[in-house]
């Protein structure tokens, strides 16, 4: 079972990672926002104007590094409640314990390292 303050740690970093993800999201929102702007501002069509397929692939560009984002913060949440719950450093699948080294490197892990393979 993880240490009072191994958990602490653990809560410290997810709370700061948490701040960093919202604030990557906030920049991201932005980005898409000023490619669907940029995108209004200019009658391309994205079939025959070379222009037009740059805009594409930077919306899709920008639009899965915001999923991506969304889907660590729900990662972080979840790992904050395990650590509120008394599951943190569990693994799901097994029940064994997680490795501190695996935890130190991915502080969201649900899973130990031999059932993540």
């Amino acid at each position: 079972m993880p240490t009072t303050s191994f958990l602490a740690e653990a809560r410290a970093g997810l709370a700061a990672d948490r701040a960093a993800t919202l604030r990557r999201i906030e920049a991201l929102s932005g980005d898409v926002d000023a490619v669907i702007e940029a995108a209004s501002d200019v009658a391309t069509d994205d079939e025959h104007d070379p222009e037009g397929a740059t805009i594409a692939f930077e919306r899709a560009r920008v639009g899965a590094l915001l999923e991506q984002a969304r889907v660590h913060l729900d990662d972080i949440d979840d790992a904050l409640r395990r650590i509120d719950d008394g599951r943190y450093g569990r693994c799901e699948i097994c029940r064994e314990q997680i490795g501190a080294e695996r935890l130190a490197a991915r502080p969201v892990a649900r899973t130990c390292i031999n059932c993540a393979r």
